[in-house]
């Protein structure tokens, strides 16, 4: 017979899915409020599960009401313990959506929300990984965990002049609330979504292209200073390596050299960093240039980790040989 807790990872699995589709399907108009009742159900089901698995069934029952199991607010209290960690922050501000969103229905809530909902399925995908041994790239897709982002800004005019007060005055609010939070914490409570223009004479490193017209309607605005490399580069050498060494350690990847299984290190960074160019790559890597010392993007971190993923028993070796014979 299945066990309770396998059942409840099933269905953890299809909720999850059901709100990975949901989000991404252009057609649905409204798929905030459907993507965050999914994933909330998504994460129950997977918590609780955990929670027989470490504690024995009667944890998810309330004590005075044994026939009742536990809401997700109670889950996420007794799983994530400390009340200040950014992965327990992110769930209760989507679970506060799922609450109140059938009083407050508004298509602006995805420019508010998106960013809680790209680190609420990451951090999914880890814990389940880290609960149930379960990688749900295997499932869906590692593109389709990248949630569709509307491109448009929350215009607090328009919502004023768009809503009744009490719905502008939520939506504002909220959104002034959540702003705050995410600079005082990690990407396990939010993924910030930023869009920078360059101005280049060279058409080759041009993705798209603007015409700039004292008659046009359209004002393009220059902006000179560019980026801050602290927020877009902030990874250091170091934080690179442990990071790689932890999300091989979620994934069950064991990297080999010689036949034998080793822990991912400065040097096997570094052979990375040679043979790609990283440092030469300004999306992958920034040079300080007060104290000449490189800061490095997530997308490092992505890249060198997939690559690891194609091949690691020879990875390290191949890039070695390749290396040698430069």
């Amino acid at each position: 017979m299945e066990k309770l807790e396998d059942k409840l990872v099933e269905k953890s699995k299809e909720a999850f899915a059901m709100a990975i589709e949901l989000y991404n399907k252009p057609t649905i108009k409204y798929r905030v409020e459907g993507f965050s009742l999914f994933i909330c159900n998504a994460w129950e089901l997977m918590l609780k599960a955990h929670m027989i698995k470490s504690m024995g069934e009667n944890s998810i029952y309330y004590f005075d009401h044994p026939d009742r199991t536990l809401s997700l607010e109670n889950c996420i209290q007794k799983v994530f313990t400390n009340n200040k960690d950014p992965l327990r922050l992110n769930l209760e501000k989507i679970i506060e959506l799922r609450n109140t969103s059938t009083h407050f229905i508004t298509e602006e809530y995805e420019m508010v929300y998106v960013p809680l909902f790209q680190s609420c399925v990451l951090n999914f995908n880890e814990k389940m990984m880290a609960f149930h041994n379960v990688d749900m790239t295997t499932i869906i897709p590692q593109n389709f965990l990248t949630l569709s982002v509307s491109m448009k800004a929350l215009d607090e005019a328009e919502i004023i002049a768009k809503y009744p007060e009490e719905i502008a005055s939520k939506l504002i609010n909220t959104s002034t609330n959540i702003a705050d939070t995410i600079l005082n914490n990690n990407d396990k409570f939010a993924i910030r979504i930023e869009h920078y223009h360059y101005i280049t004479k060279n058409k080759d490193k041009a993705t798209s292209f603007v015409g700039i017209s004292n008659s046009s309607d359209a004002k393009v605005k220059i902006i000179k200073e560019l980026k801050d490399p602290n927020t877009t580069h902030k990874y250091s050498t170091k934080s690179c390596v442990s990071e790689v060494c932890a999300r091989l350690s979620r994934l069950g990847i064991a990297l080999k050299y010689d036949g034998e299984i080793k822990k991912f290190n400065m040097y096997h960074f570094n052979l990375f960093c040679n043979y790609y160019g990283i440092k030469s790559n300004p999306k992958l890597c920034y040079q300080h240039q007060l104290t000449h010392t490189y800061g490095y993007s997530i997308q490092t971190i992505d890249f060198i980790v997939e690559e690891i993923k194609k091949d690691p028993e020879n990875i390290i070796q191949n890039l070695k040989n390749s290396l040698t014979k430069k």
